[in-house]
């Protein structure tokens, strides 16, 4: 056996396994893709077609369903609030997770793996653990009306991003100190020859080199935010204060759901996040492996 066939048959050797590795991410992508695919496609059909054709059948495509969607579900109102929620709650966990993650890389190197599993250890407790308590502590703070129409954090904005941030920032300083802990440690030497302050080394020196971890959080933090149900049905009693994924519940009767109508309603809930996903896609994957590297 000459030297120049072993790797003709190794060759030959890898390319089943290949196939199938190829052949089970296909089915996989398919099937993950398929429900989206099939809403999409129910959007744009026309309900007394469906029932009568069938959801098998080929016709009544009509524009018609996502118009309805807009004006019954009020969604200008909710998109409104969403974007009180989502945008205020982003910014904000971003600049104190890069505040902390800026301290425990460079300052507070002894105590490092304690302060990180401080802040991941809100993350490791189910959100239903924490209602009744957070519930009472909203309640029982009185706050002046020009911060909250309300009185209390409870059925205000401010409530609701302050949990996100609570919740959120654990993940993000994680992510970002073992970003920082990577850099290397003469930019911030050369800042303080120059006479750099603190502030000005953070802001000036390292937050613009983590820009691309910034953008991967900033996309997994919208779509995290903006999804949330659970603490905006809890906290929100208001009806005209609730986020975009309640506007769905108007569009479903007590005794009758126009599936079509519901998935138009769906896409047009889905797109903003796919906006952003897309707007920020380039630094996505090469942020998220950046941070998670260990410095």
């Amino acid at each position: 056996m000459t030297a120049t066939t072993l790797p003709a048959r190794r060759r030959r050797r890898i390319r089943p396994a290949r196939a199938a590795l190829h052949a089970f991410l296909l089915i996989t992508a398919l099937a993950w893709f398929f429900p989206v695919l099939w809403a999409v496609i129910n959007s744009l059909r026309d309900y007394d077609y469906t029932t009568v054709h069938g959801y098998l059948s080929l016709g009544g495509f009509t524009l018609d369903n996502y118009a309805n969607a807009w004006t019954q579900g009020e969604m200008p109102v909710y998109f409104a609030n969403s974007l009180l929620i989502t945008v205020p709650a982003v910014v904000l966990t971003l600049f104190l997770s890069s505040c902390a993650a800026f301290v425990l890389s460079n300052y507070s190197r002894r105590f490092n793996l304690l302060m990180l599993a401080v802040f991941l250890a809100a993350n490791l407790l189910p959100p239903q653990a924490l209602l009744v308590p957070l519930f009472r502590l909203y309640t029982s703070i009185r706050l002046p009306y020009w911060i909250s129409e309300s009185g209390s954090l409870y059925d205000s904005h401010m409530g609701v991003v302050l949990i996100h941030v609570a919740f959120q920032i654990g993940f993000c300083t994680f992510v970002l100190s073992n970003f920082m802990k990577a850099m290397p440690t003469s930019l911030l030497e050369a800042a303080r020859v120059d006479g750099a302050s603190v502030f000005q080394q953070y802001w000036k020196v390292v937050l613009p080199l983590c820009r691309p971890s910034l953008a991967a959080l900033a996309t997994l933090l919208v779509t995290w935010i903006y999804n949330d149900f659970f603490w905006a049905l809890a906290l929100l009693s208001s009806g005209d204060k609730m986020p975009i994924t309640t506007a769905l519940q108007n569009l479903q009767g007590a005794f009758f759901v126009d599936y079509n109508l519901l998935s138009a309603g769906s896409v047009i809930v889905a797109l903003p996040t796919l906006i952003v996903f897309f707007l920020l896609q380039r630094h996505f994957v090469a942020g998220l492996t950046l941070g998670a590297s260990k410095g």
